[in-house]
């Protein structure tokens, strides 16, 4: 005798049963991942019995990611053929097949609740639940739904199969792609970390020599003192002249305007020391920078190539929820370049200005060592000339005119060749300004500061810095040429002066002048 609550079929000869026939590589028990399930509409069977399955038709929630696992989406329980049916005798069990409409269909109107349970057997032989075509068309609306639903699910698992391998090689891809990123930045930030220690390496050198230009500066002024002392104690001397004799001639001249000089040149040696210690703190502030900035790129090369060299099966690697919404940039590339590069033309600059201040050092201590030179041999001819005035004054003045005219001469060719040299440097820089003139036209994007506009510009304040540094030896040159005019014209004077000093000029003055108390040290500019 058959209970309420479940739905059993009769034991008769009927068709063969297909509905145990399934698809090649499916189960009865297959269950899928997520999706929308249709619902399968049954046909109304004789309302003596009728069947409701109770699985979910949608999975409403959405997988997480890889999966969501749950009783409905695990493939060892679906839940379709393990929950209990319910009888519902308002409810068909299948839609696939049109309502059966003919009498012949329903039963007769039996209440089996109202059949006693002691006649069981008698009401089983009299009465039957199902027709054949009953049985038959419930069996071809299952057949029909299986057919259906392993079709959705085959398509399903061939569309999530293709997924799966587009998703994966998606991120093959893009974990390449970013791999070949961080391996180009490595690349950048290896080169200019490349640059910033070459330009450190050459701003050591440059401090360096501009230490050693400072240290051979300062002494040449400390050896000035000599100099300056057997000037100012000839002056002294020659003021024990008496009667006539106590003029202010020209070797007093020479000599007062070698103490001029000399404290001049101590002046400037001064201020080029100064100006010296001012320049060595830039070029430290400027080596400080390179080194800090030297230091980050070491640092970040250092990550970058250990998160270059992450793969998936490294150590270490493990979830930072959120990382990827934290933003503590503070550049992009173009100001990390320029960042960088800035500091590299900011040493550069520096560098340029230390080299122009060991140039000008140099030019200070020869400019020095020659003048107090001229001056000291100005001096000394002078004396020269008033003592052998009496003996040979004629001579000895003319002697001394022939070599004074003779250094006009070449002062004067110098200052011709200076002259020349400078008209030279008029055609590289017109070259040059017309070059940077015909780039100027270059249309839109190209327009670039490129390495050969900068190198044009530097050619231009070189040639125009070397203009002006000969422009500068030339005007050396006319004053040195006035100066020994002067001395001509001194020497000229130098015939009337009479041979009373002579025992003052040559005992007292040129025992102290013999040579020259103080050895030029020129600095070797590279």
């Amino acid at each position: 005798m058959a209970t309420c609550g479940a739905v059993t079929q009769p034991q008769s000869a009927g068709p063969p049963n297909f509905g145990n026939v399934e698809y090649l590589g499916a189960t009865a028990t297959s269950s899928y991942m997520t999706g929308p399930r249709q619902a399968v509409q049954f046909t109304q069977l004789p309302t003596i019995g009728t069947m409701q399955n109770q699985y979910k038709t949608y999975d409403t929630y959405p997988a997480p990611s890889p999966m969501r696992r749950s009783l409905t989406t695990l493939p060892w329980r679906p839940s379709t053929y393990y929950q209990s049916a319910k009888v519902n005798p308002c409810t068909a069990i299948t839609r696939s097949m049109p309502d059966p409409m003919s009498a012949r269909t329903q039963l007769s109107e039996l209440d089996s609740l109202k059949v006693p349970p002691v006649f069981a057997a008698a009401r089983n032989a009299l009465y039957t639940r199902f027709t054949p075509n009953d049985w038959m068309a419930s069996n071809q609306g299952n057949y029909l739904a299986s057919d259906r639903v392993r079709g959705g699910s085959e398509r399903l698992r061939m569309d999530t199969m293709r997924l799966c391998k587009e998703y994966d090689d998606k991120t093959k891809r893009t974990q390449a792609d970013v791999g070949k990123r961080l391996g180009e930045r490595i690349g950048d930030i290896n080169f200019w970390k490349t640059e910033l220690n070459h330009e450190l390496d050459q701003m050591i050198t440059e401090t360096n020599a501009l230490n050693e230009a400072k240290r051979i500066l300062e002494k040449n002024l400390a050896e000035t003192e000599n100099p300056l002392h057997i000037s100012q104690e000839c002056l002294y001397n020659r003021e024990k002249r008496q009667s006539i004799d106590l003029v202010h001639d020209n070797p007093e001249k020479e000599l007062i305007r070698e103490v001029d000089l000399i404290k001049r040149c101590q002046e400037r040696m001064r201020n080029t020391v100064d100006r010296a210690n001012v320049q060595l703190g830039l070029n430290r502030a400027a080596q400080h920078e390179l080194e800090r900035d030297s230091g980050d790129k070491f640092i970040a090369e250092n990550l970058d190539t250990t998160t270059h060299m992450l793969r998936n099966t490294s150590r270490g690697i493990a979830y930072h929820d959120g990382v990827h919404r934290i933003d503590n940039t503070i550049s992009v590339p173009e100001t990390w370049a320029k960042y960088t590069n800035d500091n590299i033309q900011r040493s550069q600059s520096e560098r340029l200005a230390s080299k122009n201040m060991r140039n000008e050092i140099e030019n200070v201590i020869n400019a020095c060592n020659n003048e107090m030179w001229m001056q000291w041999n100005a001096v000394n001819t002078a004396l020269n000339s008033r003592i052998q005035e009496t003996t040979d004054s004629r001579n000895k003045i003319q002697l001394h005119l022939n070599k004074t005219l003779q250094e006009v001469f070449d002062m004067e060719k110098n200052i011709e060749l200076l002259k020349k040299s400078i008209q030279d440097k008029e055609a590289p820089m017109q070259v040059a300004q017309t070059r940077l003139d015909t780039r100027l036209r270059r249309p839109n994007v190209e327009l670039c500061r490129d390495p050969a506009h900068n190198r044009l510009v530097e050619e231009v304040n070189e040639i125009t810095d070397t203009v002006d540094h000969l422009q500068h030896k030339l005007r050396e040159s006319e004053n040195a040429l006035q100066a020994l005019l002067r001395t001509k014209g001194a020497l000229e004077q130098d015939l009337s002066i009479k041979n009373t000093t002579l025992f003052i000029d040559r005992e007292k003055c040129m025992a102290m002048r013999k040579t020259f108390p103080m050895a030029p040290r020129l600095v070797a500019v590279g």
